[in-house]
């Protein structure tokens, strides 16, 4: 699975981990506001790395959990969900509005292999000062650069550079993350 090869999610090593991963992401969302040091162990067993100062808001949902590597000053609001069953980094000061979604696992193309119950997984990674709005996607493989913003609702499937400003469906970059600097439209 990480290798990026097809594997079958109902294996019982990764079913075992799955359930693990739903057992302390089940826990997380049960807790309240005040229990930020219950919520900081049960993310620190769920994730394989987790920096310092993370913010949550349950609902947070995850594959394994054990695959996602979290930065300094982790934000993410309502109703996150990370299918991790590859890699996914997430570099320091990350922001995620409500109902982001980052996904590495995707199916086959092909039909007559799609109905072997195979999937595959790429990796993701975001960098560092990054802000992803509300309802943004993130596809398998993708890599989004250090202080780049992606506007509300946008579907990633492809990379994105350093220092500017993408949205839409599919996502594409519209400007420079600095104002002072003239508009780099990508087509």
């Amino acid at each position: 699975m990480l290798a990026g090869e097809l594997y079958l999610a109902s294996d019982p090593e990764l079913k075992a981990l799955h359930n693990q991963a739903c057992h302390l992401t089940r826990l997380y969302n049960a807790t309240t506001e005040d229990e930020i040091e219950t919520r900081s162990h049960l993310l620190q067993d769920l994730f394989g790395k987790l920096g310092s100062n993370p913010q949550i808001s349950p609902p947070f949902y995850c594959d394994y959990g054990s695959n996602i590597y979290v930065g300094d000053n982790l934000y993410m609001n309502y109703g996150c969900v990370i299918l991790d069953c590859n890699t996914v980094h997430l570099g320091d000061n990350l922001l995620c509005g409500p109902y982001v979604q980052i996904y590495t696992a995707y199916h086959p193309t092909d039909p007559a292999q799609r109905l072997t119950g195979r999937e595959l997984a790429a990796p993701i990674k975001i960098g560092n000062n990054v802000w992803i709005g509300g309802g943004a996607i993130i596809g398998p493989g993708v890599t989004i650069g250090d202080h780049t913003t992606i506007g509300a609702g946008s579907v990633v499937t492809k990379n994105i550079p350093a220092n500017v400003i993408a949205v839409g469906n599919p996502c594409r970059v519209i400007r420079s993350a600095n104002p002072t600097q003239p508009p780099i439209l990508e087509i």
